[in-house]
């Protein structure tokens, strides 16, 4: 497995992670996404993290943005992505360790993702459910998963509400 150097995103590199997202889903609803959550004020800086190959240039990408866990502030894992022929590579779990790590690092707490779940759980994600933690659409129950980044603050229950970009 390769040692992948991570970085905040920066404005320069806005076009590669639009390709990389296009790259790696079927339709442009998730780049068209990314791009509305960078407008939106849930956007946190230094929390849109890019994994790079060795000219620097961006092929993984991972974006923890605002969301709430009932009225209790938390953030939630957005479209990560991968290039198709980075894949498997070890870059999309590089961005989003980094992302968590970042996001421990300004003394966030929580962290939910609506994701497949075979993938999530090896970065301490568990059923949401179990925690009292729900959504107001219906999903998978396994699909929507959540994570403290401090065992000394135990998950919130509550509903879910993403920002206004998600339209949930």
């Amino acid at each position: 497995m390769r040692n992948w150097i991570t970085r905040a995103e920066t404005s320069a590199d806005i076009p590669a992670v639009r390709d990389i997202v296009l790259s790696a889903f079927e339709t442009p609803l998730e780049a068209d996404l990314v791009d509305a959550l960078r407008a939106d004020p849930c956007w946190i800086e230094g929390l849109s993290l890019v994994s790079t190959d060795e000219n620097d240039h961006p092929v993984g990408y991972a974006l923890l943005t605002r969301c709430h866990i009932g009225d209790t502030p938390a953030l939630c894992l957005a479209p990560c992505a991968v290039r198709p022929e980075w894949q498997n590579s070890g870059a999309g779990s590089a961005a989003i360790r980094a992302a968590l790590a970042a996001a421990e690092e300004m003394g966030e707490h929580y962290v939910v993702v609506l994701g497949h779940p075979a993938y999530y759980p090896r970065f301490g994600f568990t059923r949401a459910s179990t925690h009292g933690i729900g959504l107001t659409i219906d999903v998978p129950d396994e699909a929507l998963m959540a994570l403290t980044l401090d065992a000394g603050h135990p998950l919130p229950s509550g509903t879910v509400r993403y920002a206004a970009p998600f339209g949930i």
